[in-house]
């Protein structure tokens, strides 16, 4: 069975190169991005001058290329800098992993050269000696903070607010922050301190159609697949589904990705809209699951107050009642009502419930709740939070 499954996979019939597929694969070109990688460029150009650029906020949605256009203009400046006898120098932080400060200061730290222990150092150390770094490498720093919201969330705005003030620390080294994120109102809850200078430059990158993203995929397909394995309509098919989840092309390219592994492990020698189907399927399952295992204890608390009784909809009175009650019987406190409407919002807004307001006369409004997402991977996935397991087999053996 095994040599059987890795022939296949030595010699597939499918693919020539799926790692063109992958989200975090740069191309020789971005298509459709053209005004974008201008404005970026010629904000950054100040580079080659061994100056200051200014720094750049960069706002859009999932998967409409915010951070593959920035690493494309920084690779590409990186060939001419080269070529032209100048140097400046780059740091990818992802704040949605590198989540702290610590974290994101000891990325920042290695990407100057600079070894920082996993603890044991304040923060106020760390950057002094990033600092320090800096200034005797000399040449212009950008700093990508992928996902910025992220951090914020978790951690306030202040690091931001000693990163954008850096440069009045350094005698020679230039620091320049690229913030990127998919929340448009982030900015705006950013302390004014912070807000005027993170944001001296903006960029929008807006979603991509489904002619766009037909386009994308065609040209990537070229290079991931073997000639004529992929049916008539299958691209096509794929970027018409993203193209109705506001545009992503990551969520394109995973379709494709996932129908060509489907066909292959099938042992079928085309992709076909068949595949594409499934692969919707396989992918919503796995985004329903990442989701909900990143959410906080109570959160999650409230999702499993939902799946009590078959998952019926019920009110935010009936939610927090069930709620109150899981957290009794782990001797957690309970947040207020008000703070379970806000995760109820939150939830909502994550796609994994439907939250609908609705009017009962003289009783006034109230929101009648329901899941959205499939009842029996919800359990599986919270079941995964250790301490949850035996309180949902308490509850829904009632």
């Amino acid at each position: 069975m095994f040599k059987r499954i890795v022939e296949r996979s030595l010699t597939s019939k499918i693919f020539n190169d799926r790692e063109v597929l992958r989200p975090d694969y740069i191309p020789n070109e971005l298509p459709h991005r053209d005004e974008q990688i201008s404005k970026i460029s010629s904000i950054l150009a100040p580079i080659f001058r061994g100056e200051r650029p200014s720094n750049i906020f960069i706002y859009g949605l999932t998967g409409t290329g915010k951070t593959a256009v920035v690493k494309y203009v920084l690779m590409k400046f990186e060939e001419y800098t080269n070529k032209f006898g100048r140097s400046f120098k780059y740091s990818y932080i992802n704040c949605r992993y590198d989540d702290t400060t610590y974290r994101v200061l000891a990325r920042l730290a290695d990407s100057v050269g600079i070894k920082i222990p996993f603890t044991g150092l304040s923060t106020s150390e760390v950057f002094r000696r990033i600092v320090l770094a800096l200034d005797g490498m000399g040449v212009p720093l950008v700093v990508i903070l992928d996902e910025v919201d992220s951090l914020v969330k978790k951690c306030g705005d202040e690091l931001l607010y000693r990163l954008t003030r850096v440069n009045e620390e350094l005698k020679k080294g230039k620091v320049t922050i690229v913030g990127i994120t998919n929340d448009v109102n982030f900015i705006e809850r950013l302390d004014p301190r912070v807000k005027s200078s993170l944001g001296e430059e903006e960029v929008i990158f807006p979603p991509y159609d489904a002619l766009q993203l037909e386009d994308i995929l065609s040209r990537r397909a070229v290079k991931a697949f073997r000639p004529e394995v992929l049916d008539e309509g299958v691209i096509s098919l794929c970027a018409s589904i993203a193209a109705k989840e506001h545009g992503d092309a990551r969520r394109a390219l995973d379709l494709l990705r996932v129908a060509g592994e489907i066909a292959e492990r099938k042992g079928d020698g085309k992709v076909t809209k068949e595949h594409v189907l499934m692969a919707r399927t396989e992918i919503e399952r796995d985004r329903v699951a990442e989701v909900i295992k990143t959410l906080p204890l109570h959160s999650k608390l409230v999702l499993l107050s939902l799946t009590i009784d078959g998952g019926d909809s019920r009110t935010t009175g009936d939610v927090y009642n069930i709620y109150r009650e899981l957290c009794r019987n782990l001797s957690v406190d309970p947040v207020t009502q008000r703070r379970v409407s806000d995760i109820i919002s939150e939830l909502d807004m994550l796609g994994i419930i439907n939250a609908k307001v609705v009017n009962r006369g003289r009783y006034g409004k109230t929101r009648i709740i329901s899941l959205n997402v499939d009842l029996n991977t919800l359990i599986k996935v919270l079941k995964e939070e250790g301490r949850l397991e035996n309180i949902i087999k308490n509850f829904r053996s009632r």
